[in-house]
């Protein structure tokens, strides 16, 4: 969702500054919360704008930018369970994860694992 305009903001700022007015009945007049309200004029008071912040920018991936390393890994022991990747990866870089996040890094980069004839199909441990 984008953010309310500048304009928007200074007219909701105004409504209320002008006085004889609640917060309650500006947001009903202007058809937002009255949080927002609240927030508008607290950022009008200690900041002196109105202009919004930088939405967005979730959490960041554990194993973000490592690919090569994730690569050669699953290259050199392809026939190693996730727990067994999982105790290489903190043995070899001292970056202790999970399951789900070993799973998550390898499906992103297609990396599966390698079913071997002789063995039976491996229990899907990403999805326990």
């Amino acid at each position: 969702m984008k953010p309310y305009s500048v304009d928007f903001r200074e007219k909701i700022v105004k409504a209320y500054a002008q006085g004889n007015t609640s917060v309650r009945k500006v947001a009903a007049r202007f058809e937002v919360s009255k949080a927002f309200v609240q927030r508008m004029l607290k950022q009008q008071q200690l900041v002196g704008h109105l202009q919004p912040g930088k939405q967005g920018g979730g959490m960041k991936r554990e194993l973000a930018g490592l690919e090569p390393q994730l690569a050669e890994m699953v290259e050199q022991y392809p026939d190693a369970t996730l727990s067994e990747y999982c105790e290489y990866w903190g043995e070899t870089y001292q970056q202790w994860v999970s399951l789900s996040t070993m799973c998550r890094a390898l499906k992103k980069m297609s990396l599966t694992r390698k079913e071997n004839a002789s063995q039976p199909p491996p229990v899907n441990e990403c999805n326990r």
